[in-house]
């Protein structure tokens, strides 16, 4: 089968801001953990071989070619074998959701190597009640967390397994394009971008309200949470009633993301104020899909439509004084202000200053060191109704992701099944107990849903 120019799937923008932006030391990786109850471990771990290797995108690997040709782009793996990336363990004596946490967290902070697929999966048997546990982790260039959403959408019964089983030449693998090939590629994708360039340059000025300026004061303030962050992360969980939350919001003219921003923020401010740090408000940096998620399990092959990256930004700074009432007025007038029919036109701003920091070896000092916001807070609406894989009913879905430089404390939340969940990532070295931080969120969530 003969490669043509338009067959190659290069990295998109975000894709490569992905990337290039995986300075280190922690990987740049996402994912999901997942509690299944009453499940058969063995069952889990062949559906989860025969799902997850019908995925289109979980078969290639990244190649870079030299720079004149253009960037990188996806190419099967003929060596790829699904047992080198779906594999299970037993924990030796019954394990609780702290030691699954543990697990997930090594998972989430284990490097890819460059020249493979880049994701693994781990089912995790020898829980409490009979329990089992799924780890899924990827790298970010992957996708984002609502393409993410396909992926597991892909694991959940019923579905008709792919046919993983055949052998590598009827899966029709691509051999590699030539030089001349992505030379043709590359001037064909910079022709169309320059006749795009007008319709660009305004997106970039409505991405402008999105992300949200940087008007002068309007920065993060100095704090002990925004340090150099180090290669470990600790996960703690929170799991609160999705309608709850929701008809809170819907009560006080707020969205679902309103509530947690404020949730977030103020068990930040808990922390800070045990350690003695009085700060007026906290800036948070919340990713804008440009998609939206469909809420449907989506089987079979996965391709870079359903993957990839289509994302930008919106700072928001939230205060941390005055009731939590008020607080989330204040929010979710910024917010609604700054909502764009147009999401995610942000990402034509981010994008190429992140790449050129990339270009010129800045881009570590400067997340090392930056002052734009506080923490990262990424909420991602999945399906509604409850789904099994391999029979079992998955109890709960927790996110996971993990976020580089001097930003020591990051949130992710997901809607599943009624239930939301919030999963508090933390740099052990800043913040010892990220369950300090998950108590806190709840109880201000519980509170806003009192009021």
């Amino acid at each position: 089968m003969a490669s043509t120019p338009g067959m190659i799937e290069r990295l998109s923008g975000g894709d490569l801001v992905e990337l290039r932006s995986d300075v280190g030391p922690a990987p740049k990786n996402v994912g999901a953990l997942l509690v299944l109850d009453d499940a058969d471990a063995a069952a889990v771990e062949q559906a989860l071989r025969t799902r997850l290797a019908g995925i289109t995108r979980l078969r290639h690997r990244l190649v870079a070619p030299a720079r004149v040709l253009g960037p990188p782009y996806w190419l099967d793996e003929p060596s790829f074998a699904v047992r080198d990336h779906v594999t299970r363990v037993r924990c030796p004596a019954p394990a609780d959701h702290d030691a699954l946490l543990e697990l997930a967290a090594e998972a989430l902070t284990q490097p890819f190597p460059p020249d493979r697929p880049l994701w693994r999966a781990v089912v995790v048997d020898g829980l409490q009640d009979g329990a089992v546990g799924v780890v899924l982790v990827m790298h970010h260039v992957l996708s984002d967390g609502v393409g993410g959403l396909s992926m597991l959408a892909a694991l959940a019964d019923p579905g008709t397994p792919p046919a993983s089983h055949l052998p590598p030449r009827e899966l029709g693998l691509r051999p590699g394009p030539s030089a001349s090939e992505l030379l043709t590629d590359r001037a064909g994708r910079l022709a169309r971008a320059a006749a795009a360039l007008p319709a660009s340059l305004a997106r970039m000025r409505r991405g402008r309200v999105e992300l949200g300026g940087h008007r002068r004061g309007a920065g993060a303030p100095r704090c002990s949470l925004n340090v150099p962050t180090g290669a470990r992360r600790r996960l703690a969980t929170v799991d609160v009633d999705l309608e709850e939350v929701r008809t809170a919001a819907r009560r006080r003219g707020a969205t679902v993301n309103d509530l947690l921003l404020v949730a977030v923020t103020s068990a930040m401010d808990a922390v800070l104020r045990a350690r003695d740090e009085d700060v007026a408000a906290l800036v948070v940096s919340v990713p804008v899909s440009a998609r939206r998620p469909t809420g449907s399990g989506t089987t079979g092959r996965v391709g870079a439509a359903g993957l990839g990256n289509q994302v930008g930004v919106m700072r928001v700074r939230v205060p941390v004084r005055g009731s939590l009432p008020e607080r989330l007025a204040q929010v979710a007038a910024t917010t609604r202000a700054r909502r764009l029919d147009d999401r995610g036109a942000s990402a034509g701003l981010v994008g190429p200053v992140f790449r050129l920091l990339v270009a010129v070896g800045a881009f570590r000092w400067l997340i090392d060191h930056q002052r734009l916001v506080s923490t990262f807070l990424t909420n991602v609406r999945g399906p509604v109704d409850a789904v099994t894989v391999a029979g079992a009913r998955v109890r709960q879905v927790a996110p996971l992701t993990s976020s580089p430089g001097n930003v020591a404390v990051t949130f992710a939340a997901l809607s599943w099944a009624g239930r939301l969940v919030v999963t508090v990532v933390v740099d052990p070295d800043v913040v010892a107990d990220p369950a300090v931080l998950a108590d806190a969120t709840g109880e201000a969530l519980r509170e806003l849903v009192r009021d």
